[in-house]
């Protein structure tokens, strides 16, 4: 990726070359221009899980440090980089999946079938997603994930949307018996799952996105890791880490802050149109 890029960026020589998030195709993005001195604008700078066995956590590290333009979500982001002795060019714009999330709502309303045709009623369900290396990997982990939902199973609906990896491995493991009641769909489009989230009574995962979309249609979440990057949403009570452990993952379920006060963690809606203008701006 950093020798394609590399060319592609000669060719065409950007002003500026925008990156996001933390895949491994941000970090090459962010190198090959470092290399070429072009300047870097990371959207979504500045997120933490001090946990650096997580490959997105070195590739956020490394692609803020070599940033010029840090366009950070939340205030923690700020402060986070701050304590990294990196200041300048920092701003925050808020969150831009929250730009997204409140426009495609709106058109999934209008186009998505899925409750229908997964027969669920809104917010009378459980929705849960698990792709996370650190969860589908490791054997021990990812039965104790399954448990916990095949627990939350026998008192309500669960739907499971599987990611591919997911399924190699509990096929692989051995796994499937652990699933229970747990209804298992192919993987969905982006307007499904919107509907799914937004409808849904609590949201389980390991994914750093159906975290804060959990957060923007204010539906209580349980993330089955460690430790996540939003701590804002676990410092109000409507995010609950139960790590890859059945009982935690349950007793989760039944202790969740249901509080009607949602903090406005993620901006206005229009970080997208701020790093726009921003950036025609340097």
């Amino acid at each position: 990726m950093i020798a394609a890029l590399e060319d592609l960026m000669v060719e065409v020589r950007p002003d500026v070359v925008i990156v996001y998030g933390d895949t491994n195709s941000t970090l090459a993005a962010a190198i090959a221009a470092a290399k070429l001195h072009i300047d870097i604008a990371h959207v979504e700078a500045g997120l933490r899980s001090f946990n650096k066995r997580m490959p997105e956590e070195i590739n956020r590290v490394l692609t803020d440090h070599v940033s010029r333009y840090l366009f950070c979500p939340t205030s923690t982001a700020v402060e986070n980089l701050d304590r990294e002795g990196v200041s300048d060019g920092v701003h925050n714009v808020g969150d831009v999946m929250f730009d997204a999330s409140k426009f495609y709502a709106e058109v999934a309303e209008k186009e998505s079938k899925v409750l229908e045709h997964c027969m669920l009623r809104k917010g009378d369900y459980v929705l849960a997603t698990c792709h996370r290396q650190e969860n589908t990997d490791d054997p021990e982990r990812l039965r104790e994930i399954l448990v916990g939902l095949s627990q939350l199973a026998e008192v309500g609906s669960v739907v499971l949307p599987i990611h591919p990896r997911t399924k190699l491995k509990i096929d692989e493991f051995g796994l499937s018996c652990h699933l229970g009641n747990v209804q298992v769909v192919e993987p969905l489009s982006y307007l499904d799952m919107l509907v799914l989230e937004k409808y849904s009574r609590t949201i389980v995962t390991d994914s750093g996105g159906v975290q804060k979309e959990a957060y923007f249609f204010n539906v209580p979440c349980i993330t089955i890791r460690d430790e996540t990057e939003w701590v804002e949403t676990v410092q109000t009570g409507h995010n609950i880490l139960a790590g890859a452990d059945a009982k935690n993952i349950k007793a989760a379920f039944n202790v969740q802050n249901m509080s009607n006060e949602w903090p406005n963690l993620f901006g206005t809606g229009d970080a997208g149109d701020r790093i726009v203008s921003m950036l025609l701006s340097r």
